[in-house]
């Protein structure tokens, strides 16, 4: 039986399910599950991230992460965490460049949160022995020390719910089966006290805003952990940085978007991070955070201008290759500006790329 299969039935039985449990059922099904079972990252798989793109990104928030530390008062111990760490690109390349503070990589307790079995045995080849540890969710990494937290293109895998502004009020919109029992989006009444997200004023008919309850979940978290731990927590992501309605549901397959509801379990599913309520999630529990800022701008505030003219100048014959990675990162109409920047983080503290 196929995913979609299961859906079906489960319908059939159910009725109708929102776009979170259909989200959430595609990507961590046990069995079937996107995440659970056929992740493909990188140039021949479904998607590509920062880290893949270049080295510059990973030792950039290497950096970022010395300079946290250093300005935390240099914690023995301390726990560097990265939250869905992927195929584990980043984290080598982050703890590379902590190579040139010794004692930081001797102060930190290193944690990978991670859910996929196939990107933890990834994660495991490339960072074997570089005493790293794994937990399944960030509860299980211990407590009593600051943190210092990265976390990559996680929020888009978050499940969300999606409301439709209709003649008579709020739709929430489901998934469902049509006449010949194949899965169609549809809708179905608001649950009882429904209210639009602060900020979404002047909604007109037709239009379909969404809602995190897991984003949200998330930024209590963290901001609980980091108002009683310390540190700071890094997010980047795609998506947006004001409240606004559209739908963002997409599903993608060989870098291409495929239909969402055809390739269930088969296909990257994501929604964009709704960082303006992420982080007020992670003020209301303790946390400060920073404005959210484009991933171009943050990165160069970190050096990324003169870390590709410093790699270019060492490798000359690849100087165009350096100069196409640099544009993608930084450059509005690639991943500078759709990707976003946020840091919860101890009032104590002054998360450096946040200055401007």
């Amino acid at each position: 039986m196929s995913l979609s299969a299961r859906l079906v039935r489960l319908i059939q039985a159910d009725g109708p399910m929102t776009v979170e449990a259909f989200m959430r059922l595609c990507l961590h099904d046990p069995e079937f599950g996107y995440y659970a079972t056929r992740p493909a990252l990188g140039a021949d798989g479904d998607f590509i991230t920062a880290p893949m793109v270049s080295q510059m990104f990973g030792e950039l928030i290497g950096l970022w992460a010395i300079d946290t530390w250093t300005r935390l008062g240099q914690p023995a111990p301390f726990r560097l965490v990265e939250m869905g760490p992927g195929d584990g690109t980043l984290m080598a390349d982050l703890l590379k460049a902590a190579r040139v503070i010794p004692t930081f990589r001797a102060c930190a307790e290193v944690w990978l949160v991670e859910t996929s079995a196939p990107l933890m045995a990834q994660q495991r080849e490339r960072l074997a022995d570089q005493g790293v540890r794994w937990a399944g969710a960030l509860a299980e990494v211990p407590g009593g020390a600051p943190m210092i937290l990265i976390a990559n293109e996680l929020l888009d895998c978050l499940p969300a719910r999606q409301f439709v502004r209709t003649e008579r009020g709020w739709a929430e919109r489901r998934v469902g089966l049509d006449a010949d029992g194949a899965l169609t989006f549809g809708l179905a009444p608001a649950p009882e006290g429904f209210r639009p997200p602060a900020g979404l004023t002047g909604i007109e008919p037709g239009a379909l805003i969404e809602v995190s309850p897991a984003q949200e979940a998330l930024g209590t978290e963290v901001g609980a952990r980091i108002a009683q731990d310390g540190g700071g927590a890094l997010f980047i992501d795609y998506g947006r940085d004001s409240p606004e309605p559209g739908d963002t549901l997409q599903a993608l397959k060989a870098h291409q978007k495929v239909d969402r509801l055809a390739t269930a379990g088969e296909a990257d599913l994501t929604v964009h991070a709704d960082f303006p309520a992420f982080a007020a999630a992670a003020r209301a529990a303790g946390a400060a955070t920073t404005h959210i800022i484009g991933q171009g701008d943050f990165l160069r505030a970190l050096g990324i201008d003169l870390r590709a003219q410093a790699l270019a100048k060492a490798r000359p014959d690849q100087a165009r290759i350096i100069a196409r990675q640099h544009h993608r990162l930084t450059a509005p109409e690639e991943m500078g500006a759709l990707f976003k920047v946020v840091c919860i983080y101890a009032p104590d503290l002054a998360p450096a790329g946040f200055e401007g």
